[in-house]
């Protein structure tokens, strides 16, 4: 026989920050996209390629945020859709490993054209683009933290869990690992503009000590540097979140604890699949060998305590 939580098949696996989430990434790409006109404006107008080149790059920030603003928009309005089986909790994954493919997709150019700037200098206007990057700069910093406010501290508790069990039970409530609350959506966000907040530090910094020093090299190779630190965010980012499209265990911890739980009495866990739904949101289905007379609502009491889960299916087979 088998079985699932009652109360729990709305399948709204969205994380709490959602909406307010959502509201600051659209903020962040109202902010970026009015310097990119400014800046592509200003280009135009003054005969600055260096202007123009910085707003068309403000441009691929948009569009990054631009994806993740999406992602929220359309999880929020198909959160009811049954086509989805387990929900759109997921989006923002998807929306954060397609945002980690373009951040490598841009290291790998501004490592191409820092290794090419190595092999064929080309002159630099130090005076105008040092405060074209100090500019970019502080328009990252405002972005991220317009963006840093909405990582919210989950606890990723249901309602089910908690009148399952008395106070004596309450030590057992069982935290997962950091990775299962994470929103990678906005977290994606965050690692474009702290990424391009680092290269317009590397490059503030190169170009000052090739304007004091006359160090032409300084700039390449702080472009250099600064695609491998956004290639070492791109692969986290990848790693990550395509572990949760591919529904790998998101703590193998707390899957021995629910193992430990279910055959304390000498029953036996025959299969188990524990994986993310969202942010915050945990699935779980196990069957059950048993020799007692016990039904699914016996083992979904016992799960009861990982406060994460959101989502539970018992199988139980009688030995």
């Amino acid at each position: 026989m088998a079985n699932s939580v009652p109360n729990l098949h709305n399948h709204v696996f969205l994380g709490e920050g959602h909406e307010r989430n959502e509201r600051r990434t659209w903020t962040v790409i109202a902010l970026c996209s009015f310097m990119m006109v400014a800046e592509i404006v200003g280009g135009l107008l003054f005969g600055s390629i260096a202007l123009i080149a910085d707003g068309l790059h403000m441009s691929t920030h948009a569009s990054a945020l631009l994806l993740a603003a999406l992602a929220y928009r359309f999880a929020r309005r198909h959160v009811d859709d049954d086509r989805f089986s387990f929900g759109t909790g997921k989006f923002g994954d998807l929306a954060g490993f397609t945002s980690a493919i373009v951040l490598a997709m841009i290291a790998l150019l501004i490592g191409y054209e820092a290794l090419t700037r190595f092999i064929w200098p080309v002159s630099i206007s130090f005076n105008e683009a040092i405060p074209i990057a100090a500019l970019g700069l502080i328009v990252n910093v405002v972005s991220a933290l317009l963006l840093s406010g909405g990582h919210e501290h989950l606890h990723g508790h249901n309602e089910h869990s908690s009148h399952h069990h008395d106070q004596a039970l309450a030590d057992e409530h069982d935290h997962p690992h950091h990775a299962a609350h994470r929103d990678n959506n906005l977290r994606a966000a965050v690692v474009h503009v702290l990424a391009d907040a680092a290269v317009s530090i590397l490059v503030i910094v190169g170009l000052t000590l090739g304007r004091l020093f006359g160090w032409v090299w300084m700039d390449p190779a702080a472009g250099l540097v600064g695609a491998i630190v956004i290639a070492t965010w791109a692969y986290t980012l990848v790693r990550d979140t395509g572990a949760i499209l591919l529904d790998m265990t998101p703590d193998r911890g707390m899957a021995e604890r629910m193992r430990a739980v279910i055959e304390t009495d000498g029953d036996r866990l025959t299969d188990l699949h524990l994986w993310r739904l969202g942010p915050g949101h945990l699935g779980v289905i196990v069957s059950v060998a048993t020799r007692q007379e016990r039904g699914p609502d016996y083992y979904q009491a016992l799960l009861g305590r990982f406060r994460a889960l959101s989502h539970v299916t018992v199988e139980v087979q009688r030995q």
